[in-house]
């Protein structure tokens, strides 16, 4: 089915039902209906239970994690969305706090994170998506919780760079070796330089001119001074450090310990060659908060969030116009994109789908936003006879990711930018922030300090001083035109959201309560009537 649109897969399933006769649409924070039942059905429709499922599992059994990645990957991604929206109880492993939040802050900022009961009471604007909004006591001056829109691409983008820098780093190995001399290479992925590594007939390195990432070149790409390389580490920590949920996840406990794991969602933990965080459970039975709940997070629930994120769909492009033409010439014009590089490509795309949502004021529900999301397979189909649902591996092609405006490297912005750390040190290099979905993310920097984007600008010194100064030195129709055109790298609610899975119907007699349209996954599932 590889010519097969999603467009039409998903209208030939709307034209058996009436419009607008789905559930309601899911919404950030939930509930699930046999905790809390209500008259509307509203929120998760499996228990937790369910959504464990019968664990990892396999491609021979249904309802495991890897049965549902392999074989139902639409449910899959459904299902890490409703556990991100999950709220979690204290009988379910919910808490402590980090040591009831009383300890050494300086060794373990995760004291100050807080205890929240849900991925999305961090991640949860716009409406219903894994987009930002919180706010953790981790530094003395705050850190915000960025958007996760795109992060799949985010982490394929940082593993295939560092793959590309490596094997620069093993050719200047090979030819200083055969040669019997050093050799200095020129390090560079997707056009962006990384300094250079000299490569010496002993087959030791000096890494003193690599910039902007470590001396292992490896881009870490989460967190804000670049700290960890895998959103399954992302995951595990965050559970542990914002929710007091400990996960005895078997990947990353493998690669902490120096083995190579490839995860479910196709990412290569190379624990050989990199430090990989430890989950902060090794076992089942192990109750390392000691609240009495073992096995708190099973490595089922792990990997549909993973496969969740891997998915998630990529921010949006508001309405171009001649002004925001303008701003994007003169965004570039001013060198912001050397560090800010608007496009790249990936190489071997492990998604299954594209979601492109954009501008459009035909098909937008004209209530909620006015973009249309279009959905486009990116999946294989191969029946194994079997008898279950078809085999859907990622296709693996090529991708261009256009529009993230980041460079995976780490610099340093001057003083306006540094951070103080609890033990008086200051953290002074941090990642290229991508750009996308910048229009919707006010208050702006690692840590919300500037209200608008004219003030982040401005923040601007170091190694992006005479960037900074050539946007003052602008006309005021030249800076209003290049604001103009970020406020059009915009976030989104996907319940709320048209799209080539569930469009907007306007004849709908409860529009737009219901009818609205919304990016709906389910019409996709191998079972579509049994919800999520």
């Amino acid at each position: 089915m590889l010519g097969c649109s999603l467009r039409s897969i998903a209208l030939g399933l709307l034209s058996a039902a009436v419009l607008g006769s789905f559930a309601p649409a899911a919404s950030a924070q939930l509930t699930d209906i046999t905790q809390a039942p209500n008259t509307l059905n509203a929120g998760i429709k499996k228990s937790l239970t369910q959504q464990i499922g019968l664990g990892r599992g396999d491609v021979s059994t249904p309802n495991s994690s890897a049965f549902l990645i392999e074989r139902d990957p639409f449910r899959a991604v459904a299902r890490g969305r409703q556990l991100f929206q999950r709220k979690f109880t204290e009988g379910q492993g919910l808490g402590p706090r980090r040591n009831d939040g009383v300890g050494d802050i300086e060794h373990d900022a995760a004291i100050g994170a807080g205890l929240a009961d849900s991925c999305a009471a961090c991640h949860a604007r716009p409406f219903g998506s894994a987009g930002f909004g919180g706010n953790v006591f981790t530094r003395p001056d705050s850190r915000d919780a960025p958007h996760l829109f795109g992060l799949g691409l985010i982490e394929m983008l940082g593993d295939e760079i560092t793959q590309d820098l490596r094997a620069i780093r093993a050719n200047a190995s090979q030819q200083a070796v055969s040669s019997g001399s050093s050799v200095t290479l020129a390090l560079a992925s997707k056009g962006i330089g990384y300094g250079s590594i000299t490569a010496f007939s002993d087959g030791s390195f000096d890494t003193s001119a690599v910039k902007g990432i470590d001396a292992d070149l490896r881009v870490r790409p989460f967190f804000a001074q670049g700290k960890t390389m895998s959103m399954r580490e992302f995951i595990v920590g965050a559970l542990n450090a914002e929710m007091g949920l400990q996960a005895a996840d078997p990947d990353t406990l493998a690669a902490s310990q120096g083995q190579d794991v490839v995860t479910p969602s196709g990412m290569l933990l190379s624990g050989s060659l990199d430090a990989i965080d430890a989950p902060p459970a090794v076992s089942v039975t192990d109750d390392p908060d000691f609240d009495g709940v073992v096995d708190e997070v099973p490595v089922s629930l792990v990997d549909s969030l993973e496969f969740y994120l891997l998915n998630y769909f990529k921010p949006a492009l508001g309405p171009q116009t001649a002004e925001t033409a303008l701003g994007a010439k003169t965004f570039k014009r001013i060198s912001c994109t050397e560090c800010h590089v608007q496009s790249l490509r990936i190489t071997h795309d492990r998604r299954v789908a594209d979601v492109e949502t954009k501008f459009d004021g035909v098909l937008g529900n004209a209530v909620f936003n006015q973009l249309f999301a279009t959905a486009t397979p990116k999946h294989d189909s191969i029946d194994d006879l079997s008898g279950y649902p078809t085999l859907k591996p990622p296709l693996g092609a090529a991708f261009e990711v256009k529009n993230v405006f980041a460079d995976f490297r780490r610099h340093d912005l001057g003083a306006n930018f540094h951070e103080r750390n609890f033990d008086g040190t200051v953290q002074t290099l941090f990642m290229t922030e991508p750009l996308w979905g910048v229009g919707s993310t006010p208050p702006y920097g690692h840590d919300g300090r500037s209200a608008t984007l004219t003030d982040v600008i401005l923040r601007h010194g170091g190694e992006a001083q005479a960037q900074r100064d050539r946007f003052v030195a602008l006309s005021q129709s030249e800076r209003d035109a290049l604001l103009a055109f970020l406020n059009t790298l915009v976030l989104f609610a996907p319940p709320d959201t048209a799209s080539n899975l569930d469009p907007a119907n306007f004849g709908d007699p409860q529009f737009p309560l219901h009818g609205h349209g919304s990016i709906d996954l389910s019409v996709l599932f191998a079972v579509t009537s049994d919800k999520e």
